[in-house]
């Protein structure tokens, strides 16, 4: 039976999987103190892999973060200090013992929707996740785009007519900040609030949705994508999928791409770093 060990590895919570077969037979997970340095996270890493050091099968690791030659970069060092060019992948290799396969968390879960979900099919495909931030994977001809210099598919930091980047306006936080400066208790309640008529709170709510739908027209014309799964907390909440739908349906057909909800949840990013080390892709 074909073995695989994979992690996923977030600013707060690590989780490790063993799939036999292309199938999670197995699972744990262990809340990530990231905000206390990068050799912490190693640690939780080494922790979790203790029951599967006797299981000889390759193992792929996804991470939050700018990768470039296995060191990690977080932009964000209020929620990751201390990870700047950090050494991770000979780190964690080190720390378990065998080689492993290394990409950031938003590219996993695109090849695992490629490979198990959504994208199944596709030469061209486009994961998004949107929730606290956004992030993006890309496929193109069949394989997962990853570039030298470690962004692949940073559609978050692209840049908005409204000044500052994609991100700024159209993840969670954004709504979040949106609802505190217009009454609303939160982000969730404003949402809340458009899916009942509130018709300022859906003013409101698309707007970052708007942008969202501008991004992807451009990049349907430029890369010529066929599809592209919506995912992350907010990106998968009921409503959220039509109203991108509505908001990319004024633009003319050359701007089109399929629009889906990604199918693996919050596993994408464990199956597409299963399925990176199984063709050992961004092994050392």
């Amino acid at each position: 039976m074909k073995k695989t060990i994979a992690f996923d590895i977030g600013g707060t919570c690590s989780r490790i999987a063993l799939f036999e077969n292309g199938k999670i037979t197995w699972r744990d997970d262990l809340r990530t103190q990231s905000q206390e340095g990068p050799q912490t996270v190693v640690d939780a890493a080494k922790q979790l892999f203790q029951p599967l050091r006797g299981i000889d099968a390759p193992v792929g690791v996804a991470v939050t973060g700018q990768i470039v030659d296995g060191c990690v970069t977080a932009h964000n060092p209020g929620i990751m200090p201390g990870w700047h060019g950090f050494p991770f992948q000979d780190a964690v290799a080190a720390a378990l013992e065998r080689p492993i396969a290394l990409a950031n968390d938003a590219r996993a879960a695109a090849w695992g929707e490629y490979c198990f979900g959504a994208g199944k099919g596709m030469d061209e495909f486009l994961f998004v996740t949107v929730s606290t931030g956004v992030g993006a994977g890309l496929v193109l001809n069949g394989r997962l785009h990853l570039a030298r210099n470690g962004f692949d598919a940073e559609m978050g930091e692209m840049r908005v007519p409204e000044g500052g980047t994609l991100e700024d306006h159209a993840s969670g936080t954004a709504l979040s900040r949106a609802a505190a400066a217009h009454g609303y208790e939160n982000g969730k309640a404003l949402a809340d609030a458009a899916d009942a008529g509130d018709e300022r709170a859906e003013a409101l709510y698309r707007q970052g949705i708007r942008l969202v739908a501008a991004k992807l027209a451009d990049l349907a014309v430029m890369l010529g994508i066929q599809r592209a799964a919506i995912g992350g907390g907010l990106g998968l909440r009921a409503g959220y999928l039509q109203r991108l739908k509505e908001e990319m349906a004024a633009y003319p057909s050359i701007y089109q791409m399929d629009l889906v909800a990604a199918e693996l949840g919050a596993d994408a990013g464990l199956y597409g770093a299963a399925a990176l080390a199984d063709s050992g892709l961004g092994t050392s």
